[in-house]
């Protein structure tokens, strides 16, 4: 077995860490949310993480030269990276908790196989990828299923953000791989700084932050753990992570954010998830257990008879 295929105790600890870290993005922005407007709110957790990773840069890694060299396709990455999907976010979060809102957004794996199925030569959709996307998509309509029949709590043009924003994900994983090459924190810092200069005039514009009122210090702690612990921090652990364990198992950390984000939600902020959550949240964290591999190849290997 090659190194990417196996996790120390250590890196073990490492993603149980990011998954909360992550879960906590949804935390943070339900409680921020209510007290600054979603533009206003994706352009502070974008330019605070950005500048917080060229203070840990410092110039090294040729961060520079990358960002002159290939300023264009960094401002693309942000968009469909950052801007887009946080936009979307924080507008749906506006409606529902942080437990149904990283539910629906960890369907970024499974929309991510279908657009590199039909943008990519080398992302085949394989039966193993096929399973994992009808049962997650299973448990999206799971979701979504109330709020179609009106009778669900949660408007569905709310419940549609969340999904719409792991799309621009996927994209954004298809693009991405033409960093190749380039340092990953330096990546991280330019999609980070071009998202953030595309949202400075649509947050300027739309909300007019000086008019705004002074946020509590609750959402001004929230804010900041956003930006900095959720985002900023993140991601150096996240490429850590992928230097321990590779891009594999790394991948697994999308089943820890929806229970850290429910148990967040739980404890602090009072939300309960009712049968259809608890349903579509398990059907989905299945198709990512399919989309994995590991455990569509262990069933088949059970099944097959053993050769003499």
């Amino acid at each position: 077995m090659n190194g990417e295929n196996r996790m120390s105790a250590s890196t073990w600890g490492l993603l149980l860490l990011l998954g909360l870290i992550w879960g906590g993005s949804f935390f943070f922005a339900r409680i921020a949310v209510h007290h600054v407007p979603p533009f206003t709110l994706v352009l502070l957790r974008l330019s605070l993480a950005a500048a917080a990773l060229h203070v840990y840069l410092a110039g090294r890694l040729d961060i520079y030269q990358s960002l002159r060299r290939h300023w264009r396709q960094f401002l693309l990455l942000g968009l469909i990276n950052n801007a887009i999907p946080h936009t979307l976010l924080f507008c749906g979060q506006t409606q529902m908790g942080a437990g149904l809102a990283s539910i629906l957004n960890a369907t970024t794996p499974m929309w991510t196989v279908l657009i590199g199925n039909q943008l990519t030569t080398d992302e085949r959709l394989t039966s193993a990828k096929l399973a994992g996307c009808l049962t997650g998509l299973l448990g999206t309509a799971v979701l979504l299923g109330p709020s179609v029949t009106s009778s669900g709590s949660v408007p569905f043009w709310a419940l549609s953000l969340p999904i719409l924003a792991a799309i621009s994900y996927g994209f954004a994983a298809i693009y991405a791989k033409r960093f190749k090459g380039i340092a990953p924190p330096v990546v991280a810092a330019g999609q980070l700084t071009g998202s953030s200069l595309i949202m400075l005039p649509v947050a300027l514009s739309i909300d007019q932050p000086w008019t705004l009122a002074a946020p509590p210090l609750m959402a001004i702690a929230a804010i900041l753990g956003l930006a900095l612990l959720s985002t900023a921090f993140a991601y150096i652990l996240f490429f850590r992570i992928i230097e321990l364990a590779g891009a594999t198992n790394t991948s697994l950390v999308t089943l820890l954010v929806p229970p850290s984000a429910l148990l967040l939600g739980f404890l602090f902020l009072g939300e309960r998830m009712g049968s259809a959550e608890i349903a579509g949240m398990l059907l989905i964290a299945t198709g990512l257990l399919i989309l994995d591999g590991r455990l569509y190849a262990w069933v088949k290997s059970s099944l097959r008879p053993d050769v003499a």
